[in-house]
């Protein structure tokens, strides 16, 4: 089994090291100098613990250099995707699976559904069916991220918490290719298990991403003080109820309830979002799938969404003003 991850950062390259410690094929589509640390040091993690592993990596910016896969793990932010798609096609071959590890609402969202909406697109994280074109949605195996990690040098992962990568195919199924991958990614100890109702935990996530993080990124407070503040609160509150409509309507069935996943957010403490860390570091920022999408969904179902609305409309101009979107 040859595995690639596209876009070996923070997660990607904890994925990496965690397969390639555990004697997987794999191989790291990297750029610039964490590109060049990994292929003179090797790939090193610092384990939630504080233990120290570095490993050999197969690692290159040029995908030519490491030929068809089976699968290809997607680890980039939602908005650099569509832009690879072409440089990502030697990795494909007859029979590659795309796993979509992508932050907000993923582009084969629509993909054997089993409703009246089979096969809408959304433009807002596939603009100009860039990827529904490209990879085929047949490809496609979703996973939802749940690890936190940061590389705080070139070839340098730390690991914060988290080792779940959930797994489902677009139609619900435990398919050979599913129950493949998480075996595989459950010898390099991390958990991965294939769910019937992966939408359901897109979505969960996706609450908190929706809100939290253009919230940060305008007030530049962390999740402890946004998640309790009356006013934020208020306002991620309403995001994630017309985000609840929203998602009801396409069949979501949610664990939780709103109050319970923001005092989820509060309870991880002094946490900067990855949006406002992109903003603080001059890194595009993730406004249309984690927001833009959702606006999106609404007008699909037409769900009303004020509250989205406003803030996407600040966090909009929030990223153009810092030359960091659009």
């Amino acid at each position: 089994m040859k595995i690639c991850v596209f876009g070996a950062g923070a997660i990607g390259g904890y994925m990496g090291v965690k397969l390639a410690q555990a004697g997987a094929d794999v191989s790291l589509v990297a750029r610039g100098p964490h590109l060049a640390a990994m292929q003179a040091n090797g790939l090193k993690l610092i384990e939630e613990g504080g233990e120290e592993t570095s490993v050999s990596v197969t690692a290159s910016d040029n995908p030519a250099d490491l030929g068809p896969q089976d699968y290809v793990i997607v680890t980039l932010k939602a908005h650099s995707v569509p832009g690879v798609v072409d440089k990502m096609q030697p990795l494909i071959g007859d029979n590659t699976t795309i796993v979509s590890g992508v932050n907000g609402v993923p582009w084969w969202y629509f993909h054997k559904i089993g409703t009246d909406l089979e096969g809408t697109r959304l433009e807002s994280v596939d603009p100009g069916n860039a990827q529904w074109d490209g990879f085929g949605p047949d490809r496609v195996l979703g996973c939802v991220v749940y690890p936190a990690a940061e590389v705080i040098e070139p070839g340098v992962i730390k690991h914060i918490e988290g080792n779940r990568f959930s797994l489902g195919e677009p139609d619900g199924s435990k398919s050979e290719r599913a129950m493949a991958l998480s075996k595989a990614l459950g010898a390099a100890g991390l958990k991965a298990p294939v769910r019937p109702r992966l939408r359901d935990e897109i979505w969960v996530k996706l609450w908190g991403n929706l809100s939290f993080n253009p919230i940060s990124a305008l007030t530049h407070a962390t999740l402890d003080v946004l998640c309790t503040d009356p006013g934020t609160r208020a306002v991620a509150r309403g995001m994630m109820v017309e985000a609840q409509e929203i998602a009801e309507k396409l069949g979501v069935k949610f664990p939780i309830d709103v109050e319970r996943r923001i005092d989820g957010g509060a309870a991880v403490g002094a946490h900067r979002t990855s949006m406002l860390q992109d903003l603080d570091q001059g890194r595009p920022m993730e406004i249309d799938a984690l927001v833009g999408s959702v606006q999106e969904l609404g007008r699909v179902t037409n769900t009303p969404t004020p509250t989205i609305d406003t803030v996407l409309a600040l966090i909009q101009l929030r990223g153009r003003t810092a030359g960091l979107y659009g």
